[in-house]
C-alpha cells in the first residue's frame, strides 16, 4: 500500500502502538532481528503494518540482518600507543569477520563523542566500538546514552571499551586492581617514597589507577604518594616531572606515572635534568605499549592486554546483545626502570 501524498508518513512507533507492543518489539517483529519475538506478537505487527500502511526503513533491517558490512571505533587519540593497538586488535578480528572497520577520533572530547555517534548512526554500520576514558560528570553522557540506545534498538551492536559507566557490554579494565599490584611488587623491591604523575580525577581511568595506587601505599603502612597533576600526554607527564625536580624531589625514590606515554615523558625530564632513569630514581607507568620496550631503561609497568581486548571487543559487538560488563585482568611487568634498592 503507498501512503497518500501529504500525508504524515507512518513510523514504526505507529505501528507499535496500534498493535499493543513495545517499540523494540515492533523492530524486532518487522525488521528480521535475529532476537526472538512471540509469533503472536509478531503476526500483530505485521497486521498493523499492513492496515497503516507503513515503509520499513531498509537500511535499518540491514544493520538487523547483518548485511551491512561495516563497524566503527571510536578512540580517543591515534597519536597515542595504546588506542593505535586496541585498534589493531579491532582490525584484524574484522578482517577475520570479513567485514571493514572505520575508525573515528574524539580528541578526548564527550562533546564530539556524541557528534561522532550522530553521524555514525546515519551511516548504519553493523557495530559501534568505543574506546578510552570516561569523563565523570560530562554533559553530553545522557545524550549519548540516548543516541546508543536509538542505535541498539534499529539492530546495531555496541560494545565499550576500559570503563563501564554506560548501560551496554563493556570491556572493564582492572585499572584500580592493577595499580596496587604496581604498588605491592614496587614495596617488594625496597621503595618507599612515591610521586605519583596523574590526569585530571574527572578521568576515570587516571582516578581509579591513582586510587588503587594510593590505597596500596597506605594498607602497607607507607605514607601516600606525592600528587603531580599534569595533562595526560607524554609532554604532561614532562612538564609534571620538569617542574616536581624544580621543586625538589625531597627523597621521592621512584615517580609512578598512571599511563606509560606520561611515564616516557618522566624518563624524558629525568634525562634531561642529568638524572639516570632507573639509577637516581626510579620510574614506573601503566598499559605496557611497545614503547615500554624500547625505551632506555625498559619500563616497568602494568600490563594491559590491548590488541586482545580490540579483538575481544569486535568479536563480542557481532556475537552478542548482552549489556553485561567483562573485568579484563592485568598484570605488572617489572622491567629495568625499578631495579631492586637495597
Amino acid at each position: 500500500m503507498e501512503q497518500e501524498p501529504g500525508r504524515r508518513r507512518v513510523t514504526l512507533h505507529d505501528v507499535a502502538r496500534e498493535a499493543g507492543v513495545s517499540y523494540a518489539t515492533a523492530s524486532r517483529a518487522l525488521n528480521g532481528s535475529d532476537r526472538s519475538v512471540r509469533r503472536e506478537n509478531a503476526d500483530r505487527v505485521r497486521e498493523a503494518a499492513a492496515r497503516l500502511g507503513y515503509l520499513p526503513d531498509l537500511p535499518a533491517q540491514a544493520i538487523a540482518k547483518g548485511s551491512n558490512g561495516t563497524a566503527a571505533l571510536v578512540v580517543n587519540g591515534i597519536d597515542d600507543p595504546y588506542f593505535v593497538t586496541i585498534a589493531a586488535g579491532a582490525t584484524a578480528a574484522a578482517e577475520e569477520a570479513g567485514i571493514i572497520l572505520t575508525l573515528a577520533v574524539s580528541d578526548h572530547s564527550p562533546d564530539l563523542e556524541l557528534q561522532i555517534v550522530r553521524t555514525l548512526r546515519g551511516q548504519r554500520p553493523r557495530a559501534i566500538l568505543i574506546a578510552g576514558t570516561r569523563v565523570d560528570g560530562a554533559p553530553s553522557a545522557p545524550d549519548l546514552i540516548a543516541e546508543l540506545e536509538a542505535y541498539r534498538t534499529a539492530g546495531g551492536r555496541i560494545t565499550l571499551l576500559t570503563q563501564p559507566r554506560l548501560p551496554f557490554a563493556t570491556l572493564a579494565v582492572d585499572n584500580h586492581g592493577g595499580a596496587r599490584q604496581l604498588a605491592g611488587a614496587l614495596i617488594e623491591r625496597g621503595y618507599r617514597r612515591f610521586a605519583l604523575v596523574h590526569g585530571d580525577d574527572r578521568l576515570l581511568t587516571s582516578r581509579e589507577r591513582r586510587a588503587g595506587f594510593t590505597e596500596a601505599l597506605l594498607a602497607a603502612g607507607l605514607d601516600a604518594p606525592l600528587p603531580v597533576p599534569s595533562a595526560f600526554s607524554r609532554d604532561g607527564g614532562e612538564q609534571a616531572t620538569t617542574d616536581l625536580i624544580r621543586t625538589g624531589l625531597d627523597g621521592i625514590e621512584a615517580i609512578v606515572a598512571v599511563t606509560d606515554v606520561m611515564a616516557i615523558g618522566v624518563q624524558s625530564a629525568l634525562r634531561t635534568a642529568g638524572l639516570v632513569p632507573g639509577r637516581d630514581v626510579g620510574v614506573a607507568g601503566f598499559d605496557d605499549i611497545a614503547p615500554a620496550q624500547d625505551v632506555t631503561p625498559t619500563l616497568t609497568t602494568v600490563r594491559v592486554p590491548l590488541h586482545d581486548l580490540g579483538r575481544r571487543a569486535l568479536h563480542l559487538a557481532l556475537t552478542s546483545d548482552t549489556r553485561d560488563t567483562v573485568t579484563v585482568p592485568t598484570q605488572v611487568v617489572l622491567r629495568d626502570s625499578t631495579p631492586p634498592r637495597r
